[in-house]
């Protein structure tokens, strides 16, 4: 296992269904005490909601899962709810649906038509942390060899972070573990063996839908 996916930041979506409002929120948690508090603050600013389904699951290799129904039908919430994360390939998340009562009752089938598009909106609408053990490459070289080397990066979709430009040019590419030798063997190539490059130990980085990299990224739940 060398890659998952996660939620980003907490996301909010919302949908109507024969008048029951159905407030979906997907939040990233570590452990289960995160869970539970987040459920607990969802419960406190919604009093006057007849129902709080959610569903958590954690980890990748062997994920731990949870979901409850909170007195909807079973079968009907939770488990759909936990289903559409499954499907989307996502861990580290909870997804909470919360339900005012319209007044019509939607039925079994209803209800898991319901809970699964408001956790299927409420996730395909949250933004996304793709985690892999990367390394960071520190590499310095000379100006006349950073022109092509900021082309060959945008050929193999490699970005530059934090450039330092000195009596030479110093700047950080953060890889995949396994792409690690393709990438000093593209940069030695490239330089003529002139780049100098010194890589950091592996630990699993997240990279936002926009390119950001987040740091504090873990496979699996930490210890409560």
């Amino acid at each position: 296992m060398s890659s998952f996916l996660t939620v980003a930041t907490r996301f909010e979506a919302e949908m109507v269904e024969k008048k029951s409002r159905f407030l979906a929120a997907a939040v990233p948690v570590r452990t289960e005490s995160d869970a539970l508090a987040a459920l607990s603050e969802v419960r406190a600013r919604h009093p006057g909601a007849r129902h709080h389904v959610y569903a958590y699951r954690m980890g990748v290799q062997v994920p731990h899962e949870r979901f409850s129904d909170d007195g909807e039908p079973s079968g009907t919430a939770g488990r759909p709810v936990l289903e559409v994360i499954r499907r989307q390939g996502i861990t580290n998340v909870l997804v909470i649906v919360t339900r005012y009562f319209g007044g019509i009752l939607l039925g079994a089938n209803g209800l898991v038509r319901a809970y699964t598009e408001a956790a299927a909106a409420v996730l395909s609408g949250a933004p996304k942390l793709h985690c892999s053990r990367m390394c960071d490459i520190q590499v310095t070289c000379g100006y006349e060899h950073y022109g092509k080397l900021t082309h060959l990066f945008e050929q193999q979709d490699l970005r530059i972070y934090h450039p330092e430009f000195a009596e030479s040019v110093r700047f950080t590419l953060v890889v995949m573990e396994e792409s690690v030798p393709s990438v000093l063997t593209l940069l030695s190539d490239a330089t003529s063996g002139q780049a100098a490059c010194e890589v950091s130990p592996a630990s699993y980085v997240g990279v936002t839908d926009d390119g950001e990299l987040v740091r504090d990224v873990w496979p699996e739940p930490a210890s409560d």
